[in-house]
C-alpha cells in the first residue's frame, strides 16, 4: 500500500500542468513563446477529444527528437505501456470508423505541427557557435595548440580541383592509364567527408554508429546500387566490425573498408568515383584493390613530392581564405598571456608561405614551439624519431634537441619527448585540428589533452538546418514518425492500409531530408535519424567542434562549454534544454529583456 501524501494546490496545478504538456516535450525557448503554449494546449484537448482518454505523458511511447541543433524538441513521447495506443481509435459513439479516425488523428496532428513551425524557426542555431560533447572551461587551459591545414589555413575549393587534376595526370603519365580520363573533372558537390569505400568491392557508401548501410548512398563509380543489390551483396545493411577501417580509418590488415576523414580526400573520393565510372563505361575489365591502391599512391604523390604546396606557394591568394579570422585568434590568445604551438605534417617553406600571408613576417613570434613535418599520427604513438631543427633556409641541423625554443623551426620527434621537454600535460592542453583520428583520437585516449575539431562543413549544414523548409520537413516527419509508432497496433486491414500509406509519406521525406544536404550521401552527420560513423567518433575524441577556429573570438576565457543532457531512451525528457550558443544565449536574454520592457 503506498502512503499518501498531501500536495499544496499550487503544486498540483503545476504538475498538472507538466503532465499535460509533457507529451508535446517543448523545450524551454518554445515554452517562451505564448502562441506556441496556447496551440499545444489546443493540440492536447484535441487528442484528449479523439481518445477519449485521459491524456497522461506515461502512456506515450516516443521521444520525436530534437527538430533541430539547439531548438528542443518538437513532440516527444516516451516508450511506455501499449495498451494506450491500442485503443486511441477504438469505436466510440461518434460512429466514425477505424481509417476515418485515423486521418482525423493525422490531419490535426500535421495542422498542429504546422502552426508551431514559425516559432520553432525563430529559434535559430548560430553557425559560429562552439559545441560541446563533454564539459570543458577555458578558464583551465593554458596552452593552445593548433593543426596547420584546414585549422589555422582553409583552402578555397581550387585547391580539390588542383589535386584532382595532378594525380589524374600522374594515373595517366605514371600508371598508364587510359587518356580518356583527361575527360573527367573534379565534381565538387559529389562526396561528403566520412564516408566509407569497400576497397574489394569498389563502392563507396556511409555508414551509421552502429555500422548499418545507409541504403540510397551506395555508389558505384558515379553512379548508385539499388538497395537490392547492396541488400545481397552484404547479406543485409550490417557491416561486421572485422571489415570495418581499423582505429585510423585506413584498409590494412586484413580491413577491407577504407574511411575518408580529412578534408583533402573530397578529391580523392571523386577521382577513385571516376575512376570506377570509366572503366565501367567501357566495359574495362579491371581489379578494384589495384584501382584503390593506384589512386591512393597518386594522392599520395600530389602531397609527398610537393606538386601540391608549390602550386598553392605559386599563387596563395587563390588558395586560402579565412586568413585574417585565424590571425585574430592567434592574437587574441597572444593578449591574454596563453601559450600556443603548432604541430603540422606540412613541410616549412610551405607553413612559413602561408603564415606569412595570413599572420605577417612575424608569425613565429606568436608560437613558443613550432614543429613541421611531425608525421601524425605516428608522432603520438612512435617514440624513436628524434627532433631536428630546421634552419630559416629549410636546411636540417643533427644537432641533439634538449629545449625545445621559441623562434626555432622543429622537424620530426615524437609526442613524448615534446611532453619531457614542455611539461606541457594534461587537460591544461587544448589543441586543435580538422582530422578526428589523427589529430585528435591519440591526443585524448592516451594523453589527457582536450581537443578541439575544426569541421568546416558545420556552417552550410547548420545554415540549411535553419532554413524554414528543413524545420517544417523534420517537424512533421517527426510527428508523423510518432503516428505511425502508436497507430500501429491496429492490425485490421483496414487500418494497416493507413498506416501503410503513412510508412510510404514517411520513406520519401526522409529522402528528401538526405537530398537537402547532399543529393548523393546526405548529411555528415546523420544517416536520417541515427548519428553517422563520422558522428560518433567525433563525439568521441572531441571534447568540442566548430566551424572554423574563429568561433574562439566569441568567447573570453573565462568561458566554460557544457554540452547538453539529451535524455537517454528510458528517460523523460521533462528537463529543459540550454542553448549551447555562448553568443545566442545572449541574444536571446537581450531579446527577452526588450520584450519586458
Amino acid at each position: 500500500m503506498h502512503s499518501s501524501v498531501k500536495v499544496p494546490r499550487d503544486t498540483r496545478a503545476a504538475t498538472l500542468k507538466i503532465r499535460v504538456m509533457a507529451p508535446l516535450s517543448l523545450s524551454l525557448s518554445l515554452l517562451k513563446h505564448k502562441n506556441c503554449l496556447q496551440k499545444a494546449n489546443i493540440f492536447c484537448n484535441v487528442l484528449q477529444t479523439l481518445h477519449h482518454r485521459p491524456f497522461t505523458p506515461r502512456l506515450w511511447k516516443r521521444n520525436f527528437g530534437a527538430v533541430a541543433h539547439g531548438v528542443g524538441q518538437l513532440l516527444s513521447q516516451q516508450p511506455r505501456a501499449k495498451s494506450y495506443a491500442a485503443s486511441v481509435c477504438s469505436s466510440s459513439s461518434d460512429g466514425q470508423d477505424m481509417p476515418e479516425r485515423l486521418w482525423s488523428v493525422y490531419n490535426e496532428t500535421k495542422r498542429q505541427t504546422e502552426g508551431l513551425i514559425p516559432a520553432i524557426a525563430a529559434n535559430s542555431v548560430n553557425p559560429d557557435t562552439i559545441f560541446a560533447n563533454n564539459e570543458m572551461s577555458l578558464r583551465d587551459t593554458e596552452i593552445y595548440g593548433f593543426d596547420y591545414d584546414y585549422t589555422l589555413a582553409f583552402y578555397s575549393r581550387n585547391l580539390h580541383t588542383l589535386i584532382f587534376n595532378i594525380a589524374r595526370d600522374i594515373l595517366i603519365t605514371n600508371h598508364r592509364y587510359p587518356e580518356g580520363l583527361l575527360n573527367y573533372e573534379y565534381i565538387p558537390n559529389f562526396a561528403v567527408r566520412g564516408l566509407h569505400y569497400d576497397v574489394q568491392k569498389a563502392l563507396l557508401m556511409k555508414i551509421d554508429a552502429f555500422h548499418y548501410i545507409q541504403l540510397g548512398t551506395v555508389y558505384r563509380g558515379l553512379h548508385p546500387v539499388p538497395d537490392e543489390e547492396v541488400i545481397a551483396m552484404y547479406d543485409g545493411c550490417h557491416v561486421p566490425l572485422e571489415n570495418m577501417s581499423d582505429f585510423y580509418g585506413k584498409s590494412s590488415h586484413g580491413h577491407t573498408m577504407k574511411q575518408f576523414m580529412d578534408i583533402f580526400s573530397l578529391p580523392e573520393m571523386s577521382l577513385l568515383s571516376c575512376v570506377n565510372d570509366f572503366f565501367m563505361r567501357h566495359n574495362i575489365d579491371y581489379e578494384p584493390v589495384h584501382l584503390y591502391k593506384d589512386v591512393k599512391e597518386a594522392i599520395r604523390d600530389v602531397h609527398v613530392k610537393g606538386i601540391m604546396y608549390r602550386a598553392v606557394e605559386a599563387d596563395i591568394e587563390k588558395y586560402i581564405c579565412y586568413g585574417e579570422q585565424s590571425h585574430a585568434v592567434l592574437k587574441k590568445l597572444s593578449e591574454h598571456g596563453k601559450k600556443m604551438f603548432l604541430i603540422t605534417n606540412s613541410p616549412f617553406d610551405f607553413v612559413d608561405r602561408g603564415m606569412n600571408y595570413i599572420v605577417g613576417k612575424d608569425w613565429q613570434d606568436l608560437f613558443d614551439v613550432v614543429i613541421v613535418q611531425a608525421d601524425k599520427p605516428g608522432f603520438f604513438n612512435d617514440r624513436r624519431k628524434p627532433f631536428r631543427r630546421v634552419t630559416d633556409k629549410g636546411a636540417l641541423l643533427w644537432d641533439r634537441i634538449h629545449k625545445l625554443e621559441k623562434g626555432k623551426i622543429y622537424k620530426q620527434g615524437n609526442l613524448y619527448e615534446f611532453l619531457r621537454l614542455t611539461g606541457w600535460t594534461g587537460s591544461k592542453v587544448l589543441y586543435f585540428g580538422d582530422h578526428i583520428y589523427s589529430d585528435l583520437a591519440d591526443l585524448t585516449l592516451k594523453h589527457g589533452w582536450r581537443t578541439g575539431a575544426i569541421i568546416p562543413e558545420l556552417r552550410k549544414e547548420i545554415k540549411i538546418m535553419n532554413t524554414e523548409q528543413y524545420v517544417h520537413m523534420m517537424a512533421w516527419l517527426q510527428a508523423l514518425t510518432g503516428l505511425i509508432e502508436q497507430m500501429q497496433v491496429h492490425r485490421d486491414p483496414a487500418s494497416q492500409a493507413v498506416v501503410e500509406e503513412w510508412i510510404r509519406e514517411r520513406e520519401a521525406m526522409r529522402s528528401q531530408t538526405k537530398d537537402i544536404f547532399n543529393p548523393q550521401f546526405g548529411s555528415l552527420f546523420r544517416t536520417y535519424h541515427n548519428p553517422t560513423y563520422f558522428s560518433r567518433r567525433l563525439s568521441r575524441f572531441a571534447d568540442i567542434y566548430m566551424a572554423s577556429i574563429s568561433c574562439l573570438l566569441n568567447y573570453d576565457f573565462q568561458h566554460t562549454f557544457f554540452p547538453r543532457r539529451t535524455p537517454l531512451q528510458h528517460e523523460s525528457p521533462f528537463w529543459p534544454e540550454h542553448s549551447p550558443a555562448g553568443i545566442s544565449v545572449t541574444s536571446q536574454l537581450s531579446r527577452t529583456k526588450a520584450e519586458s520592457d
